[in-house]
């Protein structure tokens, strides 16, 4: 039995629970888990091991502990988009000036019209490349995006939407580092980390390292466990685009070759916007707690928030909606804002207003205006999915009934 840390607030206890059970019944091998509502810190568990073995070779137990890091895998996306839309925010880009007036490379194969809020919406037709990069190419920045400007569209910009698991990162970070001169993860640090106090970086510094733990792949969960609703099992045409190597989803999430090892510190300390963000569920948490004003206020009286990162008229953009309907990378529909996923039924968070990113494998961060809510998952196990997790979703379930009744 896996003992479980941390702390709720009273009334919370069925999301310790609800932790507990993903051990005993989904094969969680170490996570944590943060939630803020209106200021208060009313959730932060943590248990397990941090770094489990990898390939079968034996390794010692590394208990995860309350300053434990992760990898986030695509929970990243929503720190690279905050940071696009805090320069929004202050008039420094433009969502609906063209890519190409920041960044001329970008006119290249048709694209000079296309606009910024089309490449935080997945709508620029850009998921996948000809050529798929090397690790190399991905640890030196300018060759990856070199590509993604070269690159032609796979569909009629502004027609539809698909996922872009990693040029997402590329693109809208190339555009950070065009309208701000400075590196997304730089700017990321210095503009929402720092101020915040969180432990959340795009580009790892060496002396976090020995804080990070390990991922490890799982199998999903068994077709007959409970799920509340939430789909275990692929559908055949989503198995069926994964699996063929011709195939635009294919395709998509194989723009390196070979596969990136987000294990390997030097892919922890390069800048992948898309993919190789590392934090604590603490920071996942009290991030978006900030974008939308919930967060605590430390040196200040209990329940106390800091104000929101975002106005409401960046928030607006945010939310969106921006795209909603079939996807043509992930093969289900998907609802995507200003470079946030919205609440789904592939993509489930606590109620319509919430907002947010998951990562492939389980990690989930999201804010609910409307709830107040600031929300980090983050585990080491990597189950099979990429927008809903049967782990997570038992822990906003939970969650959501303990929330106080609004009179």
């Amino acid at each position: 039995m896996v003992e479980i840390w941390g702390e709720t607030a009273e009334g919370y206890e069925p999301v310790r629970e609800a932790f507990a059970r993903n051990f005993r019944d989904y094969g969680e091998l170490g996570a944590a888990c943060t939630v803020y509502l209106r200021g208060r810190k009313v959730v932060d568990l943590w248990g397990g091991d941090a770094r489990p073995e990898v390939g079968g070779r034996p390794a010692p137990a590394v208990a995860w502990t309350a300053d434990a890091a992760q990898v986030l895998r695509s929970v990243t996306k929503g720190c690279t988009a905050a940071a696009a839309l805090l320069l929004v925010q202050r008039g420094q880009l433009d969502l609906d000036a063209p890519v190409a007036e920041y960044w001329p490379e970008f006119k290249a194969a048709g694209k000079e019209r296309i606009p910024v809020r089309w490449l935080l919406s997945h709508r620029a037709g850009l998921p996948a490349l000809d050529e798929p990069l090397r690790v190399e190419d991905v640890l030196a920045w300018e060759p990856a995006v070199a590509a993604v400007a070269a690159q032609a569209p796979a569909w009629e910009p502004g027609s539809a939407h698909g996922y872009h698991p990693y040029t997402f990162g590329w693109l809208v970070g190339e555009v950070v580092r065009r309208a701000s001169g400075r590196t997304v993860g730089r700017y990321f640090a210095e503009e929402i980390a720092g101020p915040l106090g969180l432990d959340l970086w795009i580009g790892l510094p060496a002396a976090v390292a020995p804080r990070v733990g390990r991922l490890v792949d799982l199998p999903a969960p068994a077709p007959a466990a409970p799920a509340g609703g939430l789909r275990l099992r692929p559908k055949r045409s989503v198995t069926a685009a994964y699996q063929d190597p011709a195939s635009l989803t294919a395709r998509a999430f194989g723009a390196v070759r070979p596969a990136l090892d987000l294990n390997d510190p030097a892919a922890q300390a390069a800048e992948i916007p898309g993919a190789n963000g590392i934090g604590t569920a603490r920071a996942v948490a009290r991030f978006y707690a900030a974008l939308i004003g919930v967060a605590d206020r430390p040196d200040g009286p209990p329940g106390q928030a800091l104000p929101a990162l975002f106005t409401p008229e960046t928030l607006a953009e945010a939310v969106g909606p921006a795209a909603d309907g079939p996807d043509r990378v992930l093969i289900v529909n998907s609802r995507f804002g200003h470079g946030f996923f919205r609440h789904s039924s592939t993509s489930p968070m606590s109620s319509p207003a919430a907002f947010g990113h998951p990562g492939r494998g389980g990690a989930l961060g999201f804010a609910d205006p409307e709830l107040g809510i600031g929300f980090g998952y983050v585990t080491c196990g990597m189950q099979p999915g990429v927008t809903g997790d049967i782990r997570s979703r038992g822990l906003i379930t939970a969650l959501r009934g303990c929330l106080p009744t609004r009179p």
